[in-house]
């Protein structure tokens, strides 16, 4: 897997794209005047404990309170009470580990983790975890025996999680890594003790340095920045993290903007259409509701040369892996729900199910994938911690209000005829004037004559931009 990163920066957003062989899986954004808090820590207060949901609300100075499950409340106790566990009133460190969405606040733990680039520091945990993608028996075994001597010879309290990243890393870098974690939570403490009710005490890294810590490993063979001031600060941060790194770092200094020179500019541009074109000619289409998101594969215009179920099988294959890539790009979590082109044998729709579960291997994402259900659809979770690329470029439509639909022509007809009858205008002797807006106008004025021969009235039709899509107005002259 050959991976690149490009850095985008302009005056007001700054756009990460993850490119993996030259097709871009990866979008991130931040812009100056939105307010991350994701991973961010406070000092918050507990405002409302609500026993029948196992859950309180704390304040964190944000506006919205925020959402605490019994779940995550440390100390753990076996008994489960929230109502003993902690009070109206106190003071608790919490970390945001899902940004609001929609009408619903932000959610948060107490159960602290701290990300560093090969480890992932639990204070409050009690064991030590190895990333399933570590899959060399030797190399997982010395990386935990490492990990146990360590956390004895610094005296680390707490969990470790062993990332990925930290395959074939040395010794030194462990250990260095595993000091500075526990150094900054030592420091975290201390503004928690220090720091007023509702306030921020450590705040996650900006979108480029998270790249970097995330996303910076061994098959990253390029990051093409275009800001000099961004790239400075990145080569600052990359020699304290990994130096090893910097040779793979490059300033962008073309005059074609970065994006648009990669040929990736256009596909950023089509994530807020809800339809997808696949290469065979067929197509998916993307539904996204605030908690659940449907897609359906369609044939299109392909057909194979041989049977129906062959040409099912191909497009279903070829959407498996372009779904398990929009999931991604589009950052869709919650619950989705696939249909697939139905098939026939049994065998089929398990090979488009191991494909499926193939294709999302590389997502970060914490995902669980179904078996498919009898009516051939697929089941499954993404996590979410933040609102999906959809939301966050775009509002809801005054219009259609979010519906994806307005009313027809003819519904406005209906309408306007409906209200005009109750109104007992028959035979009115004078003029009727109707406003409309300029996209209705000509259809009311094709149907003029049949206005006249409902209501023996005489009719003004006129436009205006200040009347919306679906709204008239109806004047007695």
């Amino acid at each position: 897997m050959r991976k690149e990163i490009l850095v985008n920066t302009s005056l007001e957003e700054t756009k990460v794209a993850v490119l993996e062989n030259g097709r871009l899986f990866d979008l991130f954004i931040e812009r100056r005047e939105s307010k991350k808090i994701l991973n961010s820590i406070y000092k918050g207060k507990v405002k409302n404990i609500v026993p029948a949901l196992d859950s309180a609300f704390v304040d964190i100075g944000f506006g919205k309170s925020t959402y605490l499950s019994v779940c995550d409340i440390v100390p753990f106790c076996d008994e489960r009470n929230i109502e003993k566990m902690i009070k109206i009133g106190q003071e608790i460190m919490v970390q945001v580990y899902k940004e609001p969405i929609g009408t619903k606040g932000p959610k948060v733990t107490m159960n602290i983790s701290l990300p560093g680039r090969l480890l992932v520091y639990i204070p409050f945990g009690k064991s030590i975890g190895i990333s399933k993608n570590i899959e060399n028996k030797r190399e997982y075994t010395r990386l935990k025996n490492l990990i146990t001597r360590f956390k004895k010879d610094i005296a680390v309290p707490g969990g470790i999680i062993v990332r990925t990243e930290c395959e074939e890393a040395s010794e030194e870098e462990i250990k260095n890594e595993m000091k500075y974690l526990t150094k900054l939570w030592g420091s975290i403490v201390k503004r928690f003790n220090d720091a007023t009710p509702m306030s921020l005490i450590h705040k996650d890294l900006g979108v480029v340095f998270q790249i970097i810590r995330d996303y910076f490993s061994d098959d990253v063979v390029l990051m093409h920045m275009d800001s000099k001031k961004e790239f400075k600060g990145v080569i600052d941060f990359v020699k304290v993290v990994s130096p090893d790194c910097i040779d793979r770092i490059a300033l962008y200094d073309g005059k074609t903007p970065i994006f648009r020179a990669y040929g990736i500019a256009g596909e950023i541009n089509k994530l807020r259409l809800n339809r997808v074109k696949l290469h065979s000619g067929g197509y998916i289409v993307i539904q996204e509701a605030e908690s659940l998101c449907s897609i359906d594969v369609n044939s299109g215009k392909f057909t194979s040369k041989s049977t129906q179920e062959d040409t099912a099988i191909l497009t279903n294959l070829e959407a498996a892996e372009e779904i398990a890539r929009q999931l991604r790009l589009r950052n869709i979590g919650g619950i989705v729900v696939i249909d697939f082109i139905d098939m026939k044998k049994g065998k089929n729709r398990q090979k488009i199910l191991e494909k499926f579960r193939k294709a999302t291997r590389g997502d970060k994402a914490k995902i669980k994938i179904w078996p498919i259900t009898k009516l051939g659809l697929i089941e499954m979770t993404r996590e979410r911690k933040r609102e999906s690329l959809f939301f966050f470029l775009g509002d809801t439509c005054p219009i259609c209000r979010g519906l994806g639909l307005i009313l027809s022509k003819e519904s406005i007809f209906t309408n306007v005829c409906d209200e005009i009858e109750q109104l007992k205008v028959h035979d009115y002797d004078g003029k009727i004037k109707i406003n409309l807006n300029p996209d209705i106008v000509e259809y009311f004025k094709e149907r003029k004559f049949r206005l006249k021969e409902l209501f023996n009235t005489d009719f003004d039709i006129r436009e205006s931009t200040e009347v919306l899509r679906e709204e008239y107005q109806i004047i007695f002259e």
